[in-house]
């Protein structure tokens, strides 16, 4: 009796280990397969934003099942970002899902008042960088832009918040032999401004993201991504036509731009897709399933 009650103890505490070590094996696997760079597969919200509308907690919670772990706050102005929820509302739903918001789109503050809010609601999300973006029509104007970043940047550092630059195609623009986005990287200083690269727009511009890594490395603590189908002409104008698919369907190279990203310092990577031929989500299902799959 005495020996049985022994090994029932025995069995049960072999067990209980067992179910421990299964977990955490799954937890390091999920961990593992849901990390190309070594960090969370990230989405931004944007592009899902009806679906958000209608159902946030079941988007989601979708999201968080399909193998993301962070989120980029939409391109809207604070505070409908939120989707019309308070900060506290919208970290308590992140929190719930196991989600962290690192980032989040802004409109540059007007007033100090307003910048205050921004940053108090910044603060409460537990955003890490603040992202803005412009595209001006001259070079002086691009310096003129850099100026302000700088400035802003500034703010964000005091508010230990980091100001992120998105680039769009038309800052590859030259003029009279200079690009814009040279202009803003030479123009703004590294330690208050960083950036936040959008792949496909540089393809998309003729560009090459390796090698805007290795001529401004460090400066690209963010990534956006999103393919590009075939046939399409790279333009630096116009948009002609729906050029965007789910990643690893298109042409660009992305174990190319991954295993070179640490060298551009990236941090984060959102998943964005400007247009989908399916459902938004399910276009993210596959975007993510492909960089599950993908080792750098």
């Amino acid at each position: 009796m005495l020996d049985g009650s022994k090994n029932r103890r025995q069995f049960l505490r072999v067990a209980a280990q067992g179910l421990m070590l299964s977990a955490v094996a799954s937890r390091w696997q999920s961990d593992l397969w849901a990390n190309p760079l070594g960090f969370p597969i990230g989405v931004q919200l944007g592009w899902l934003d009806k679906d958000c509308k209608m159902d946030l907690d079941g988007v989601l919670k979708k999201l968080t099942e399909m193998g993301y772990g962070e989120i980029e706050g939409p391109t809207t102005p604070f505070p409908t970002m939120f989707f019309n929820r308070t900060p506290a509302e919208f970290r308590r739903l992140l929190d719930e899902h196991g989600l962290r918001c690192r980032s989040a789109w802004m409109s540059p503050s007007s007033s100090e008042p307003e910048w205050e809010k921004q940053v108090e609601d910044a603060r409460q999300i537990g955003l890490q960088y603040l992202v803005v973006d412009r595209e001006p029509d001259s070079l002086d104007e691009y310096k003129r832009v850099a100026e302000s970043w700088n400035k802003l940047g500034e703010l964000c550092r005091q508010a230990e918040l980091q100001l992120a630059v998105h680039n769009h195609f038309r800052v590859f623009k030259s003029f009279n032999g200079a690009r814009g986005f040279d202009v803003l990287l030479k123009e703004t200083d590294p330690k208050l401004v960083t950036f936040e690269l959008d792949c496909f727009w540089v393809v998309f511009a003729g560009q090459d993201p390796v090698k805007l890594f290795k001529r401004y490395p460090g400066r690209f603590s963010l990534l956006h991504i999103k393919d590009m189908k075939p046939g399409y002409k790279h333009s630096v104008d116009t948009v002609v036509g729906q050029p965007f698919t789910e990643v690893g369907r298109g042409i660009i190279d992305w174990k190319r731009i991954f295993a070179a990203a640490p060298q551009g310092g990236v941090k984060h990577y959102f998943v964005e897709q400007d247009l989908c031929d399916r459902p938004p989500i399910e276009s993210a299902r596959i975007s993510c399933e492909y960089l599950k799959s993908l080792t750098a």
